[in-house]
Parts: C-alpha cells; structure tokens; sequence
C-alpha cells in the first residue's frame, strides 16, 4: 500500500474546499488544504456573495433614504455617496467573516494550510512552491472566474470585473454593463441607487434568461422605473477606450448601431472554470471548457479524485458548492456511497424585489415535456406586503404530475427568506394540505406561502358539488344575500 504524506488534499479555499477540509480534519483524516489567493475564502468571501450583498444593503438604505415621502414622511436631500465610505464598510464585513476562514482556524480544525498555485505531477502528488505534496484522495475545488468575451477592442480598453468593483476609488458616473444575469441585474439597480447611470447590454430578449419571462420582465421593468436603460437583442460589435469615458458599440435587432458612452465597463456575461496551471491533461482528468466532469458522486475520471463548486461548471452558488462539499466527505471519508440531488436546489437573484426559486419553473417543465398546472398569488394582497409599501411581484406554485408541487418561484420582498419554507417542505416531502392548514402569524409576508396552497384547494373545497352534499345532510340553508 501506497505511503501518502496526506490523506486527503484539498486544492481551493472556497465553500466546497473549505467545507471538506473543515470535516476531513475533524474526522481525524490528516488533511492538507492549497489555496492561490493570499487568504482563505474564495470568490465568495471576497469578490462575490458577501461584498455584494453588503452593497445591496448600502444601496437599499440610500433608496430608502430618498423615498421618505411614499411613507408619509417629509421628503429630503440627501448628500451624495462617497463609495470610499462604502468600501470601508464592505472591507469592515469581509474582515469579519475572515476571521471564521482564516489559517489559524484551520490549523486548529487539524489541517495544514498552504498558499501558491499547484500543479500535479502524477494522479497522487502536486508540486506547490518547489515543494512536492502528495496524496491518497484529491478533492478540485478552485472554483471559477468571470468570463471574458471575445469583442474587437476589448483588449485595449479598461474594464471590470466581480473582482474589481467593490474596491473602486469613487463612484462611477456612469456604467455599462455586459450581460444581464444575476450578477449583472444586482449591480445595475444597486450602482443606479447610489447615483450611477447605468445602461445594461444583453444579447437575447430577456434579463435573467434562466427565469420565466414574466418574472423576469417584471423584474425588469422595476429596475428601469429607478433609472436603468437596458438594451435586449443587442450584440456587441466593438469598444473603444477614450480615456475617463469608455465606448460600446451595438446593433440591435433592427440592425441599428447604437453607441453607447460610459466612465465604466462591468462584464458580467457568465463565469469560466479555473483550471489553468493544474496539469490535469498529465493525469487523466477529463474537462471541457465548461469544467471538470463529474458523476452524480462529484468523482472525476480519476476516481480518487473530486471535483466540487463552480469548477464543475454545473450550479455556480455557494450554498451549491456547500452541499457538493457534503457529497464529497461522504464518499472519501466515510465511503457511504451518496449522490448529490439537485432536484430542489434553491437560489436566488437578490435585486429589489428579490427573485427566488426552488424545483422547476414553467421553462423548465416546458423543456422537459411536464404537464404542469401553475398557481399564483400576488403580493398586493398581501397585507404585510402593503403596510411595508411593497405591492409589486407573486409567488408562482409549479404543479406536475398528481398535483404535486415540482417548484416554485417567489418575486417580491424578502423572497429569499420565503422560499425557504419551501425547501422544508419540498425536500420534506410534505403535503400540501398541510401547508395549507398550517397556522401563520398575521400579519407576515409568509401567509403568501400558505395561501397559494390554499387557492388550489379552495376549489375542491366550496364547490357545488360539497355545497349541495352538505345540504342534504345537515340542511344548511345557503345563501343569505344574492
């Protein structure tokens, strides 16, 4: 038997990584854990879910700020935004939750921590730093970076990135912004809020392309009644860099060209793995350009090593990348065969209101051939929903076979925190009767939950046909005003 230095190496120090090195070392496996930034974390931590959502709540709050008068209160000139202040507070965050991913941490849990850019040698052993580490199990956890198209000009002109702008110097005048995905949707309202004119390119006729049409026109058309310009169907055909103002050019499905002139350029238009450097051509790992392939057990061609998070190109979230973690500890670990389950995966876009989702949406129902029933609920009759002067968006519930719940999507206030009742009760397997006669405190934007279940039993309940039974039973009069 092969004498190893580690039981099991761990190359990214993100969710997925870090979620097996954290229970490999406490499960007494000697663990080693390779990181290429200077710190722990990963994208998320750093240049992803944390700096934007801290953000998003600068933003929120500068709005609010200026919509004194929708709340019957006096309306008032708010000073500009400093976004060195904001930065600070952004830093302030990110240092905080530092303090759980740090080294120190780690090496208390049991395992060795390592910075620098590995690359195997042979399918058991990396070479990091002139050093040589080797290992029984591997786990490719290094997550992804933003996508870089290829637009005539763009090598010449300045542009950012997730990477870049949470840390600007001060607030842009103005931006572009390449794509409409969440990333591209989040930023667009957030910097509009806090002053900046932005103009958002997409390529097809939709934002947010993997949600129903209507939830995300919806979304769309609140983004624009704050400011935001957007143009759809619109390909890119070059950029030019003029120095403080930035230029793109498009042509529409018109054929018209259209240019546009910002102090910024923000691509957000997809992410791409990071593999670069690793040396898995040498050992028999197969990937494509979207990421390595996995099985439903996140075990690579090389079935001593896995691959979990946004490497594998498939879910691209951090709670994603969690629970590939999870898979992974099982099966390297305690060797108790588990596949991952992405059945009713949850996410969510967090604009104002915030889109949420969990199972499948019409779009997807469609694609798969699914008959399917849908039920809504609009917010504008929720009572929370009114007092807190929230009245635009719904919460589709995506019925399939039997009638049972296959997905379902909430757009409006707080969504992200909705759809978790739906989490318990998808992957509970829980009856949606149940929901329906379950007891929710009044008034609260989660009585929505309960009552798009009981709109679909409302009609099997007050129908005629009860109605006539139980006046002949119980000789019920009926109405009493026509």
């Amino acid at each position: 038997m092969a004498n190893y230095d580690f039981d099991i190496g761990v190359i990214g120090g993100g969710a997925a990584g870090l979620t097996v090195t954290a229970g490999a070392a406490q499960l007494g496996a000697k663990t080693l854990l390779i990181e290429k930034e200077k710190e722990l974390g990963g994208d998320c931590l750093h240049f992803g879910c944390v700096p934007s959502k801290t953000l998003i709540k600068t933003a929120s709050v500068y709005h609010l700020m200026r919509s004194g008068k929708a709340f019957g209160l006096p309306q008032v000139d708010v000073p500009l935004v400093d976004y060195k202040d904001v930065v600070k507070r952004i830093r302030t965050v990110i240092r905080t939750i530092q303090e759980h991913d740090s080294e120190e941490r780690f090496c208390k849990l049991g395992a060795k921590v390592e910075f620098g850019s590995p690359a195997f040698i042979d399918e058991h052993a990396v070479q990091l730093n002139g050093s040589t580490y080797s290992a029984k199990t591997w786990v490719i956890a290094t997550g992804s970076s933003p996508g870089i198209p290829q637009i005539e000009g763009l090598e010449q002109t300045s542009f950012i990135t997730n990477r870049e702008i949470f840390s600007l110097d001060k607030l842009p005048k103005s931006m572009i912004i390449l794509g409409a995905g969440p990333i591209a949707a989040e930023m667009a309202q957030t910097f509009n809020r806090l002053g900046t004119e932005v103009f958002v390119v997409q390529r097809s006729g939709q934002i947010l392309t993997k949600e129903d049409k209507d939830m995300a026109d919806t979304v769309m058309d609140v983004l624009h009644s704050e400011g935001v310009v957007f143009y759809l169907n619109a390909s890119v055909i070059c950029t030019n860099d003029n120095g403080s103002e930035k230029e793109v050019v498009i042509k529409q499905g018109d054929g018209k060209e259209t240019r546009i002139k910002a102090e910024r350029i923000l691509i957000a238009m997809g992410r791409e793995p990071n593999l670069k450097g690793l040396g898995l051509e040498g050992i028999g790992v197969a990937f494509d350009k979207k990421g390595i392939d996995v099985d439903s057990r996140m075990k690579t061609s090389q079935k001593h090593i896995y691959a979990a998070g946004d490497v594998t190109g498939a879910y691209q979230f951090t709670h994603a990348a969690g629970y590939e973690g999870g898979i992974v500890l099982s099966n390297a670990i305690f060797h108790l065969p588990r596949k991952a389950d992405y059945n009713f995966l949850p996410w969510c876009t967090y604009t104002d209101p915030e889109l949420a989702s969990i199972g499948m949406n019409e779009k997807a129902a469609k694609a798969a051939g699914i008959d399917y029933s849908v039920w809504i609920e609009e917010f504008k009759d929720n009572d929370r929903s009114l007092a807190e002067g929230e009245k635009v968006g719904r919460i589709k519930m995506i019925l399939g076979k039997n009638e049972k719940p296959i997905g379902v999507q909430i757009l409006g206030p707080h969504a992200g925190e909705l759809i978790n009742e739906w989490v318990a009760i998808l992957a509970g397997k829980v009856k949606l009767s149940t929901l329906a006669s379950a007891v929710h405190p009044y008034p609260t934007l989660g009585e929505i939950n309960k009552r798009v279940a009981g709109t679909y039993f409302s009609p099997k309940i007050f129908s005629n046909k009860v109605q006539k039974g139980l006046k002949f039973f119980f000789h019920l009069k009926g109405r009493a005003c026509e």
